[in-house]
Formats: structure tokens, C-alpha cells, sequence
């Protein structure tokens, strides 16, 4: 079998694994976890040790990221002071393939204490941990899954899929937005792209290049250059938008009336009615918009239909939101 043939088969190994846990999970175990998960009024401490551990750390970010209060708690430091973390309003997801993990099951004990639910991501439904559990769901994969039956791959990757699950339930059960999303990343390529709008980029006030529908291309063209955006929008006598020139119109124009171009006026070179955006539109809509019509700059109107500004690929470019 080549190597190619190998990573397939390993990737369909754990699809594999995936599908029959979802399948099999018990209804009403699943139930209680979310109901605990979906009532706690604290945060959900995330448990886990050595591989559980960094799948624990995973999915306590991703519930974090998806607007559940969420912590990863290391089973070995759990007795070391790391339990003071732990509130009477919190919820504890500990995660253990074995489920008999010893720093695992020396925490328990206060954990019980507290009064403090307790879900368990196990494949071992006999376990100490699953026992002690209020509410177990079972991740437990064929040994014949896994290199030489003991290499954590399709049971780590099971353990993950079903974190991510219900953080999504959760984010649906709270009606988490993208708007509150973006909130929890607005440093990041996603919260720009979920965050700015197109009046955060563009180009307005004295910036904006604009000229009468009667202005003289000589004066049009001067307007373009001292703005320096290669445009500029073309208003009626009421201030109305009714057109754009762009460096592109000015080199049609020139082939098609030479010397001419300099004797007419604005409204004989510009394209009419162009495609434009509104300034409350998130940027990323606006540049869908233009790469849906292979444009550059887009004009920005206001719900009158008077120019607001220019929007310049360059800007979403420079603002991180390609």
C-alpha cells in the first residue's frame, strides 16, 4: 500500500469512527449533559490530561470563541491549587479515554464537594470516571481503529468532533449571532470581516473626488489626478449621483474622441449609474460585491442617493478584510 493509500485510510478510519458514535449515543445521557451545560450560570471547566488534555484545551476555546464561559483546568495541576478556579455555578467536563487516569480521579472528590455537575467524554463506560460522572457520553472508538491499539488518533479525533458538537448546539441553544461572533475576535482577520463597515474605509469629505454632470473633462481629469484614487463621481445639479469616471473611461474615451475629449463635459464621458454600496454595508459584503463584478473602487451613497464616498479595493486590502 503506498503512502497515499495509508493517509486515506487512515482518514477514513476516523471518519468511520465518528459516524458510529454519533450513532450510538445514548439519548438521554446526552439529555443531562446538555441540559447542565445549557443551565450552568458559571463557566465550563474543561479537564484533561497528556493527548485528553490537548483536545480539552481545544474544546474549551472553541466554547469560549462560541459565547459559553469556558476554561481548560490540567487534571495533574487540578490538586496543585489550579481547583481553586472551581465556583459552585460551574459545570465540570473532564475527558479520558481510560477514565481511570489517577489525576483525573483525585480531583473528583472535591469536584463532589462542590456540587458541581460532572459530564465524562470516556470510552470506557466501566470507568472510575464514568461512575462518578452525572452524565457520561461514551467516545468510544474499535481498538483496530488505532495504531497498534494504543496510539490516541481516531479516539482523540471522536473526543473533538463531539466538543465541537456541543459548543454548536450551545451556540444555537443561545442564538449566538456572527454580530456576537466578531465580539470575541475583533483583533483578528474575522472580526474585521465581520466587524468593519464600509464607512470605516472609505474615502469621504475632502478625499472624495466628485464634479458636476456640466464640469469640463480638463477640470474632471485634474479632479482625478489631485484625489489620486484614478476616479471620480459625477453629480447632477440636486447632488445626486448619476455616474463615475474611471482611468478605464478616460482611455475609452480617448481612443474613441482623441483630441476632442478635453471639449465635452463630465456627463458625455461617464458611466452612467454605476454599481455603488451603502455605508452602514459590512466591508466584506462590499467586496464580494466588486469581485463579483470584477470592479476596483465602488462608490458609496447615502440613503438619499448623494455620494458619501469611494470605496478602493486597496482599502479592504490594507484593513486586512481579503
Amino acid at each position: 500500500m503506498s503512502r497515499i493509500e495509508d493517509i486515506r485510510t487512515e482518514l477514513l478510519k476516523e471518519a468511520s469512527a465518528i459516524t458510529t458514535v454519533a450513532e450510538n449515543l445514548d439519548q438521554i445521557e446526552l439529555d443531562k449533559a446538555f441540559a447542565y451545560l445549557s443551565n450552568c450560570q458559571g463557566k465550563v471547566v474543561v479537564c484533561g490530561i497528556g493527548k485528553s488534555g490537548i483536545i480539552a484545551r481545544k474544546i474549551s476555546a472553541t466554547l469560549a470563541s462560541t459565547g459559553t464561559s469556558s476554561i481548560f483546568l490540567h487534571a495533574a495541576e487540578g490538586n496543585h491549587g489550579d481547583l481553586g478556579m472551581l465556583s459552585k455555578q460551574d459545570v465540570v467536563l473532564a475527558i479520558s479515554n481510560s477514565g481511570n487516569v489517577q489525576e483525573m480521579l483525585a480531583i473528583i472528590p472535591f469536584i463532589k464537594f462542590m456540587g458541581v455537575p460532572l459530564i465524562s467524554l470516556t470510552g470506557n463506560l466501566d470507568s472510575q470516571l464514568a461512575k462518578a460522572s452525572d452524565a457520561v457520553l461514551c467516545t468510544k472508538v474499535d481498538p483496530d481503529l488505532e495504531p497498534l491499539g494504543l496510539v490516541p488518533t481516531a479516539s482523540t479525533t471522536v473526543t473533538l468532533a463531539l466538543g465541537d458538537a456541543l459548543a454548536i448546539a450551545l451556540l444555537k441553544d443561545k442564538h449566538f449571532s456572527l454580530t456576537d461572533f466578531a465580539r470575541f475576535h475583533p483583533g483578528g482577520a474575522i472580526g474585521k470581516r465581520l466587524l468593519l463597515k464600509v464607512s470605516d474605509l472609505m474615502h469621504s469629505g475632502k478625499e472624495l473626488p466628485r464634479v458636476k454632470t456640466s464640469t469640463s473633462m480638463s477640470d474632471a481629469i485634474l479632479e482625478m489626478t489631485t484625489k489620486k484614487l484614478g476616479c471620480t463621481i459625477v453629480e447632477d445639479a440636486q447632488g445626486q449621483m448619476c455616474g463615475i469616471i474611471t482611468d478605464g473611461d478616460l482611455r475609452r474615451q480617448l481612443q474613441e474622441k482623441g483630441d476632442a475629449l478635453l471639449r465635452h463635459v463630465a456627463m458625455d464621458c461617464m458611466t452612467a449609474s454605476p454599481k455603488h454600496t451603502l455605508s452602514d454595508e459590512l466591508a466584506v459584503s462590499a467586496l464580494s460585491y466588486m469581485q463579483q463584478y470584477s470592479i476596483t473602487m465602488l462608490p458609496v451613497v447615502d440613503s438619499e442617493g448623494k455620494a458619501a464616498g469611494i470605496l478602493h479595493m486597496h482599502d479592504l486590502i490594507r484593513a486586512g478584510v481579503v
